[in-house]
C-alpha cells in the first residue's frame, strides 16, 4: 500500500515543487489548500498523471474546525498518513516599516503561518503515534517549510519574519517530543525561490543576484525544495531529526 503525504498549500509554488517530487518517490498526494477547487484542477491533473492519487481538501489552516476537517476526510480516504509538509503560509498584504505596520496584519500572518502549522502539527503527530503504536514498522515525518526570513531581518516585513523565526522553534520542539516514537521532525529553508510570492519583487531581486548575492548565481526554483523534501522523507537522514536544511545558494554564509 502506498504511504501518504500531506502538503499544505500544495498546489502552486513551493508546494507544488513538493508535490511532484514526493508523487515521484511513490507517495499518494493530499493537497490542503485555501484555493477554489476550479483554481486547482490542473495542478491536481497534472499530478494524477504521476502514477498517485491526489487528493484535494480544501481548507485554511489557521482554523481549528478546518484543520479536524482536513484530517478527518484524509482518514475517511486513505485510512492513514506518513507525512505532513507544513508549506502553506502568507506575505503581509502590504510591506510596511515595523515603525507602522498594523495589528491586523500581523495577527493574520502568524495566524496562518505559524499557529496554522503548530496546531496542524499537534493533531498529526497525535494521529502519527496512534498508527505507530498499532504499527510498529510506521514510519512518520513532519517537514517544515520555513524561510532564510527566519534569522534575515527585514524590518518592512516583520510579522513574517517573526512567524518563520517561531516555525524554527517549533520544528526544535516538535523534533524533542517525537523522538521517542521515531518520527521525525526537520526544518526546510529556502532563500530567494521564483513563485507568485517573489513575484512581486524580481525586479530588485534580479539586481541583487546579478551583484552577487548568491553563491550560486540564479533563483531557487520549487523543484529544489521539492528534492530536499523528498531526501528527508525517504529516510537519507536517519539521525539528524529537529535539524535545518538551507536550501538558499549560500545566501546566508557569512562572507567577507
Amino acid at each position: 500500500m502506498k504511504k501518504v503525504a500531506l502538503i499544505t498549500g500544495g498546489s502552486r509554488g513551493i508546494g507544488y515543487g513538493v508535490c511532484q517530487s514526493l508523487a515521484k518517490e511513490g507517495y499518494n498526494i493530499v493537497i490542503g489548500d485555501i484555493r477554489d477547487e476550479k483554481e486547482t484542477e490542473l495542478a491536481v491533473q497534472e499530478l494524477s498523471k504521476m502514477d498517485c492519487e491526489v487528493l484535494y481538501i480544501q481548507t485554511d489552516v489557521s482554523n481549528l474546525k478546518a484543520r479536524k476537517k482536513l484530517l478527518r476526510e484524509i482518514d475517511e480516504h486513505f485510512g492513514c498518513l506518513h507525512v505532513l509538509v507544513n508549506n502553506a503560509g502568507v506575505a503581509p498584504k502590504e510591506r510596511k516599516d515595523i515603525l507602522d505596520a498594523s495589528e491586523e496584519s500581523f495577527d493574520w500572518v502568524i495566524s496562518v503561518n505559524l499557529k496554522g502549522p503548530y496546531f496542524l502539527t499537534q493533531l498529526t503527530a497525535n494521529w502519527m503515534i496512534k498508527q505507530k503504536k498499532s504499527k510498529p514498522d510506521f514510519s512518520g515525518y513532519i517537514v517544515n517549510i520555513s524561510s532564510v526570513s527566519s534569522t534575515v531581518a527585514s524590518p518592512n516585513r516583520g510579522e513574517y519574519c517573526i512567524s518563520k523565526a517561531g516555525i524554527s522553534m517549533a520544528t526544535k520542539l516538535w523534533a524533542v517530543r517525537l523522538a521517542e516514537f521515531n518520527i521525525l521532525v526537520y526544518e526546510v529553508r529556502p532563500g530567494i525561490i521564483r513563485t507568485d510570492m517573489t513575484a512581486a519583487v524580481k525586479t530588485k531581486y534580479d539586481k541583487m543576484i546579478a551583484e552577487g548575492l548568491l553563491l550560486q548565481s540564479r533563483w531557487g526554483i520549487p523543484e529544489d525544495v521539492g528534492k530536499t523534501v523528498a531526501s528527508l522523507v525517504r529516510g537519507d537522514l536517519p539521525y539528524s531529526t529537529g535539524q535545518v536544511i538551507m536550501v538558499d545558494g549560500g545566501l546566508t554564509i557569512n562572507r567577507l
